[in-house]
């Protein structure tokens, strides 16, 4: 079976995280992703991120950018220039994760190419937009976070504004990029026409706010810190600690709930008016939390997630990567992934969630800065080996030798 975007070919103008990682999936699932890496700047920022990095090589750019080619071009030069207009005709997309000014400024814009090819996509994922009064600075997860209202809500009542363990914002805002460009992509092939696409980490943070601003913005709701990370509205629906760890219980419809105080030995609590329904523990969060609690306190999480798997009330341990790296479903969807990298040696992944016939099944690594320059203007620009050379002379691919 052919792999689902094997006939799409994308520039990628990207560094760092949040671009790389929209479109390491789309390379998953057979796109051809031509990362576009600047001599002047050593290429990708990503390449020299610690721990675990060794030259231009490391473990933080082989998660983002698997299965793509690079090569090495000075899009500020004109023969750097001339040959990236000579790739656009051959593209569908031309990706980028800048400053809101830099796509304007590096003239990457439909307007820019369109002369080239009327049906290009140009992806835009910048810090704040490409409009209004901060364009042009620079963004990032953190700062997303703190100013998409993310941190006040993170955290305990009593704690100071908190991020997520891990970048959400970036990664969201790369899966929001990539869904947003395959959008334009097909109907520039549906009409013969491209476009700009504009998508921005602080607009996807605060889109992700969802219900919770819905809430604020029509009826004035003030959101709230919940301890042991519970949910705002539903009881129980958080964090409980067990005799040796921690089980996350999501009681999301009544009948979970009357699942779980049978199976904990709280049957009373059904009877009891102030846990009954939905609402009524809401209004008694507190106590309710507290007689769930001291019930879970006395027997081992994996007895509890034994017992309430068993009892139909969805929940599951709390785990560090190691323990989700071991656990049985881990294992048996296959979820990591191993390949041999020359310099890093064996390196273990996890797959991407987009499962369907023809994604990837095995990972290529990395590539080398400029590895594939002298391939992709052959293949796609149709230059020969004169011209190419002419072009090394020229200083278009910095200090990589092609």
């Amino acid at each position: 079976m052919r792999r689902p975007l094997e006939d799409v070919t994308i520039l990628a103008v990207e560094q760092y995280g949040a671009g790389p990682w929209g479109t390491v999936h789309l390379a998953d699932l057979g796109a051809r992703i031509i990362k576009i890496e600047d001599p002047t700047s050593k290429g990708d920022i990503g390449r020299y991120v610690p721990p675990f990095q060794e030259g231009e090589d490391s473990l933080f750019f082989e998660t983002f950018c698997h299965n793509k080619e690079s090569i090495s071009l000075q899009l500020r030069s004109p023969e750097g220039r001339a040959t990236f207009e000579r790739l656009v005709p051959h593209a569908d997309a031309v990706f980028s994760n800048l400053r809101g000014d830099g796509p304007a400024k590096l003239k990457i814009l439909y307007d820019d190419l369109k002369h080239l090819n009327p049906a290009i996509v140009c992806a835009s994922l910048t810090g704040f937009g490409m409009t209004g009064p901060r364009a042009a600075e620079g963004g990032y997860d953190y700062i997303a976070q703190g100013m998409a209202g993310w941190m006040s809500l993170t955290g305990d009542p009593d704690g100071p504004p908190t991020k997520s363990g891990l970048s959400l914002v970036d990664m969201s805002t790369g899966y929001a990029a990539a869904l947003a460009m395959m959008c334009a992509l097909w109907r520039a092939r549906r009409d013969g026409e491209g476009c700009d696409v504009d998508v921005s980490l602080f607009e996807t943070a605060f889109n992700l706010d969802m219900y919770v601003s819905t809430w604020h913005l029509s009826r004035g709701w003030e959101p709230i810190r919940t301890r042991n990370s519970s949910h705002p509205s539903i009881v129980p629906f958080g964090n409980f600690p067990t005799a040796d760890g921690w089980v996350v219980i999501a009681c999301a419809k009544q009948k979970f709930f009357e699942n779980l105080a049978r199976a904990i030995g709280v049957e009373w609590m059904l009877e009891d008016e102030r846990y009954a329904t939905m609402a009524a523990r809401l209004e008694n969060r507190d106590d309710c939390t507290a007689e769930l609690e001291k019930a879970l306190s006395s027997n081992t999480t994996a007895h509890w997630v034994k017992v309430l798997a068993e009892a139909d009330v969805p929940s599951g341990p709390i785990y560090s990567i190691a323990e989700a790296a071991a656990d049985p479903q881990t294992i048996a969807r296959d979820l990591i992934a191993e390949t041999e990298h020359p310099v890093l040696g064996t390196v273990r992944q996890i797959r991407s969630p987009l499962r369907m016939p023809g994604a990837a099944e095995e990972l290529k690594p990395a590539p080398k800065r400029g590895e594939h320059t002298r391939q992709v203007l052959t293949e796609l620009a149709g230059m020969d080996e004169s011209e190419i050379n002419a072009l090394a002379e020229a200083g278009a691919f910095g200090d990589v030798e092609v």
